[in-house]
């Protein structure tokens, strides 16, 4: 192993013995090994006189069975050796003159329909954002529209529809640069409660700049901003369900109509008017009459007034953005007594009244179509309609075409392990939506397409503008690519279909596995039904998502009983609706019983809450059990915080009374729901258990039955969590399946899988690993990063696979790669006889596990022009910044 890095410095050689090498049965028990990184460097830490380690660590014995850790981060201190942030908003120097102003669709959510699109509202030196669904930073990543540019964010709704985008979106502005970024949030009075839900995970400092508004006592417009370049003002909408409800609308409920009104451009100043008939010299005088101001003639005893030598001004342009969720929102905005002084009529010539240009409708299709919504549509004459609701037609290409490019390719190349994706659906090819619609009284109507833009100024561009709208990309197209750049790829496909040719299955199976360890077929998988179970991952990256891997997210299929998933970034739902389809997507929410997560880093929960509304909303009026969430304490917060806006349906369950010792407890039924492993003096106690956070045991039992009772009903025997290294209430899991009976009446073991979560290796893992079927294990960094992976409780791909090969797993899986390694990381083939590295969209049914490893190569000869490629070295400091 240290022939194969030379280029690594002697001490971390000898870490990477002590901390990575297999770990063999051993007598003596497996040890952590902490260090404090105050000052952390690997050539210090490691000397025989290092001064960094604590001094009652110092003389912690180094076995070839120790594990190095980052203890102050795992212990969550790491925070206190950072220099506290202000994230003040930077000043602009803003242009009153504007000689660019456009608004743009950003199709978030167009093709998936999984959350609502954004709106960017652009001027030279302000940028503002309508909407941060999930999705929003992987849509700008890949677009290339600055995130450090934005000023503000305005929600429509207060929901996970609306706002599933802002958590990471928040982290990410906090992590930019040296004192970090922040962004002024806009949202009617229900931002109050996101904000309470999100302080559990979200510094304060990055929320300083959140403002919620109304209602009003007026029926007049809430102003907002209100400067040289443009004035937004809010409308706000508060359905009524009933005259016998106490209170017309519920946390959640409330939606927004943005105003958006740009100031007139003055007319042409008439020189020589001013200087002929009103007798001004040039001088200051002019540019005083050019501002509005009245000045004295110069040859005369007049008051000279703008208005005599200034030609007509051109009005501003308007801008609305109307979010109507349902039908009762349409009512309340017909009779909306604040937008009278914008409708307007081919015989309204008046001053007062006010021209909209343009109207982008985020209401769903259901509700513009209905007849009161189309009434409401017609009072304004000649404006421009841009209907971004969710319209099926959005559907037919895919909105993020870099990944979708990459999962186009690996099902070319391994159809089996890479299904066809759940876009460019061949049925919809003739039930598109007709894109424009029209009527006597109404002004165009066109359908919103991803970077659709409406240009504001200058005036000669004004208008529809569609110089940005992507290419369509197809699947054929993607294919056709392929093999022009790759013509052996072909053959390397043909190749990889023989491991699944039943005729020829037994012949290559036994040649290529002839020599290699492992090869001996796991008694749990004896003729295993396709049926049983499926891996599906949908996000493969870690910190934030990516152009090319989302972050976090496992989902268990079970098929016909029920289905689980092992953590939840942001965009797992959408990652879903890519996997499976629309429909597809809706029945796995559906059957899904319980939710796992393995810490309170955003990155592996923030699309928590977008799964469970959903879920909800789709089992609302049916028969069923709400979802179980297990997950760390600190979640519990957020969800019970978060509630006040949307029901969730779900009941929560602590990590740590999923413990082994939990669920003997239950067993021996003593009431000990917490299990003596985080008990005081126990060796985890000052790394997995803080002191300040309370147990409350009097629930955990009856909840542990339910778990139990949900386990049994879908085939499982066991769901254990484990404590691991990385920080805070950080935890791995194992999920066993019940015992089955073979072909020849005989009971064998269930299969039995292992997911780190976010860990140092550490022996907690290696136990929990012993035997397992599969360990899915983070390998955040290559091995030439060790310093890196050590300094975040991370782990390096070699550390990852010895983890595995110690614990005598069948087949390791690699996930939640660094995102500076865009497509496919950095590996070493040496090490991998039995693991395979994940990407995004993978589908590893338990009954192809046998051929997991073989498709590795093909990988490499699929990406062998991008091995080298870099991220965009923003993503990447902001990476290593959260």
């Amino acid at each position: 192993m240290i022939n194969s890095m030379p280029y690594l410095p002697k001490n971390l050689r000898l870490l990477l013995l002590l901390s990575s090498s297999p770990l063999k049965s051993s007598s003596f028990p497996l040890s952590l090994r902490p260090f404090s990184p105050r000052s952390f460097s690997l050539s210090t830490l490691f000397s025989s006189s290092s001064s960094s380690m604590e001094n009652h660590e110092a003389n912690v014995p180094k076995s070839s069975n120790s594990f190095v850790f980052n203890k102050r981060r795992a212990e969550g201190f790491d925070k206190i050796d950072k220099t506290k942030k202000n994230l003040e908003r930077k000043s602009r120097k803003l242009n009153p003159t504007n000689t660019i102003a456009y608004a743009q669709i950003l199709g978030t959510g167009m093709d998936t329909q999984d959350t609502s699109s954004s709106v960017l509202l652009f001027f030279d030196k302000q940028r503002f954002i309508f909407n941060a669904g999930e999705g929003l930073q992987r849509f700008c990543t890949e677009h290339k529209i600055k995130l450090s540019k934005i000023d503000h964010i305005f929600l429509s709704r207060v929901c996970s529809e609306t706002a599933g985008g802002l958590p990471g979106l928040l982290l990410t502005l906090a992590g930019i640069g040296e004192e970090g970024l922040s962004v002024n949030v806009w949202g009617p009075s229900d931002l109050n409660y996101l904000v309470d839900a999100m302080k559990s995970f979200i510094p304060r400092a990055a929320m300083v700049h959140t403002r919620s508004f109304g209602p009003s006592s007026t029926p007049d417009p809430i102003v907002l901003v209100n400067d040289e370049v443009v004035k937004i003002s809010a409308i706000l909408l508060e359905p009524c369900r009933s005259t016998k409800e106490e209170s017309c609308s519920k946390s959640g409920e409330i939606s927004v109509v943005y105003v958006c009104e740009l100031p007139e451009i003055m007319g042409k100043f008439d020189i020589e008017k001013a200087k002929k008939i009103f007798g001004v010299k040039p001088g200051p005088k002019y540019s005083r009459l050019q501002s509005g101001e009245s000045v004295k003639s110069d040859e005369r005893d007049i008051t000279v007034h703008p208005s005599d030598v200034m030609g007509p001004s051109v009005p501003g342009p308007i801008v609305l953005l109307v979010d109507c969720p349902t039908e009762l929102h349409a009512a309340e905005l017909l009779s909306a007594k604040s937008l009278e002084s914008y409708y307007s009529s081919p015989d309204d010539q008046t001053d007062k009244a006010k021209f909209v240009n343009c109207i982008i409708h985020l209401s769903p299709s259901s509700v513009t179509s209905s007849p009161n919504y189309q009434n409401w549509m017609k009072k304004f004459h000649s404006t421009q309609h841009i209907l971004a609701g969710h319209q099926r037609k959005n559907m037919e290409f895919p909105i993020l075409k870099a990944s979708s490019r990459i999962a186009a390719r690996l099902n070319y190349l391994c159809p089996q392990f890479f299904p066809a994706p759940g876009f460019w659906p061949p049925q919809l090819a003739n039930n598109t939506v007709l894109s424009k619609c029209s009527s006597s009284n109404l002004g165009e109507s066109i359908s919103a397409e991803n970077l659709l833009k409406f240009n504001l100024r200058p005036l000669a561009h004004h208008g529809i503008d569609r110089s940005c709208i992507p290419t369509q990309l197809t699947s054929s197209q993607v294919v056709d690519e392929l093999l022009s750049e790759i013509p052996e790829i072909k053959d390397k496909s043909e190749e990889i279909k023989q491991f699944w040719n039943k005729q020829h299955n037994k012949t290559i199976i036994e040649k290529l596995w002839l020599t290699e360890s492992n090869t001996v077929l796991p008694s749990c998988l004896e003729n295993i039904r396709r049926d049983d179970m499926e891996i599906v991952l949908l996000g493969t990256g870690s910190s934030q998502p990516s152009k090319y891997r989302n972050v976090s997210a496992i989902f268990i299929d079970l098929f016909s009983r029920g289905s689980l998933l092992l953590d939840c970034g942001e965009g797992t739902l959408g990652q879903l609706k890519r996997r499976y389809g629309l429909d597809g997507a809706d029945e796995a929410v559906r059957k899904l019983r319980c939710i796992w997560i393995s810490h309170i880093h955003a990155d592996h929960h923030a699309g928590l809450a977008r799964i469970l509304a959903l879920r909800c909303k789709l089992l609302k009026g049916l028969t069923h059990e709400p979802a179980i969430v297990v997950g760390p304490r600190p979640l519990k917060g957020f969800l019970d915080a978060y509630q006040r806006l949307e029901d969730l349906d779900m009941v929560f369950l602590d990590c740590r009374s999923t413990a082994s010792t939990s669920w003997a407890s239950l067993e021996s039924s003593d009431g000990n729901a917490e299990g003596s492993l985080f008990s005081k003096g126990s060796p985890m106690q000052s790394v997995f258990k803080r002191s300040d956070i309370p147990t409350d045991n009097s629930s955990v039992l009856p909840s542990l039955k339910n778990l139990k009772k949900v386990l049994s009903e879908i085939g499982l025997e066991d769901l254990i969590s484990f404590p691991v290294v990385h920080c805070p209430q950080a935890f791995g899991v194992v999920v066993k399946a019940a015992e089955r009976v073979n072909s020849v009446g005989e009971r064998i073991p269930g299969w039995k899988m292992v997911y780190s979560g976010d860990s140092r290796p550490c022996p907690e893992t290696v136990e929990a690993s012993r035997d397992a079927t599969v360990l899915i294990h983070e390998a955040t960094f290559e091995d030439a990063l060790i310093e890196e992976a050590l300094a975040k409780n991370h782990s390096t791909t070699k550390e990852a696979i010895d983890i595995g090969s110690s614990a005598g797993v069948y087949r390791i899986v690699l996930t939640h790669f660094s995102q500076r390694y865009p497509k496919i990381p950095v590996i070493d083939e040496l090490h991998m006889h039995n693991t395979c590295i994940a990407f995004d969209l993978m589908s590893i049914n338990m009954a192809d596990l046998q051929v997991l490893p073989k498709v590795l190569p093909y990988f490499k000869t699929l990406f062998k022009d991008e091995m080298v490629e870099e991220e965009d070295a923003d993503d990447v400091a902001m990476e290593e910044a959260l």
